[in-house]
Order: structure tokens, then C-alpha cells, then sequence
């Protein structure tokens, strides 16, 4: 029996969820982890997201100046789906859906649901990335206090 999508990301989406897919709001066509770090965002109208990047040299170069804190690198010893060192870029990377384009994706076979979610320390990290970041807006780090 197959799950309908509305079910798999509704009953299944809370801080750490992981999802895996292409977004045409990066340069790059390539898949990538998308990590949810609001609080509660099943309640919530929208889903923020913050995507991984295993360019770790780039990602630091492009924010030469910019707090360290607002750029997190997790370890395969950290998360076990990562097979390489991964940067998240909490001033360029952090996007907003809402539950029902995460639905829409997977019901299109453009997402894929990682199984292992992100521990909550990593996501504590991710939300302070963000909260510190100078670029990001103040209602999106609103969400997050």
C-alpha cells in the first residue's frame, strides 16, 4: 500500500527532518540536503530550510568577513547520511517552503525524505547560524526565537 505524500510529510516533518532534492534556487542542479529547523513547523505557515553544501572552500570564501557561527560544517561522525564533510550557509542558504510545496515535490518524485534526521544540537546550531547571520530578514529569524 502506498502512503499518499500529504501523509508521509505531515506526520512525519518536526525540527531535523531531512530532505533531499534539487532547487532551482541555487546555481547547481544537483540534489541537496535541506535541513527544516523551525520549531514547529508542522503548525507553522512556513518551512524553513537550510541547504547543505559540500563546497566547503567556496562557502567559506564567499563569506570572508561574516561570523564564523553563521557557517555550520557537520562530520559524517555527526550525521551518518553524509559521506563528506558538509557546510551549511546560514547567510545564502536558508529558504522558505510551505508544507504543501515539500508535498508537491515528492509527490513529482523531486524529493526524497532522508530516513535519519538531523540531531537536534545540529539544528540548534543552524538556528543560531541564522539568528547571527546580518543578512537574513528579521521575520524569518522571528520564527525561530
Amino acid at each position: 500500500m502506498d502512503i499518499p505524500p500529504e501523509i508521509i510529510i505531515k506526520g512525519a516533518i518536526r525540527p531535523g527532518s531531512v530532505y533531499y532534492f534539487p532547487s532551482e534556487r541555487l546555481t547547481s542542479t544537483d540534489s541537496h540536503y535541506h535541513v527544516v529547523i523551525n520549531r514547529n513547523p508542522f503548525t507553522e505557515q512556513v518551512i524553513l530550510l537550510v541547504c547543505g553544501s559540500s563546497r566547503v572552500d567556496t562557502v567559506k570564501r564567499r563569506n570572508r568577513g561574516r561570523s564564523p557561527k553563521t557557517l555550520v560544517e557537520v562530520t559524517p561522525e555527526q550525521y551518518s547520511l553524509f559521506s563528506d564533510v558538509t557546510i551549511f550557509d546560514c547567510n545564502n542558504s536558508v529558504f522558505i517552503y510551505t508544507i504543501e510545496d515539500l508535498i508537491q515535490r515528492l509527490s513529482s518524485h523531486r524529493l526524497e525524505c532522508c530516513t535519519t534526521e538531523m540531531p537536534l544540537d545540529l539544528v540548534k546550531l543552524l538556528r543560531e547560524g541564522v539568528l547571527a547571520s546580518p543578512v537574513i530578514e528579521r521575520n524569518i529569524k522571528a520564527q525561530l526565537i
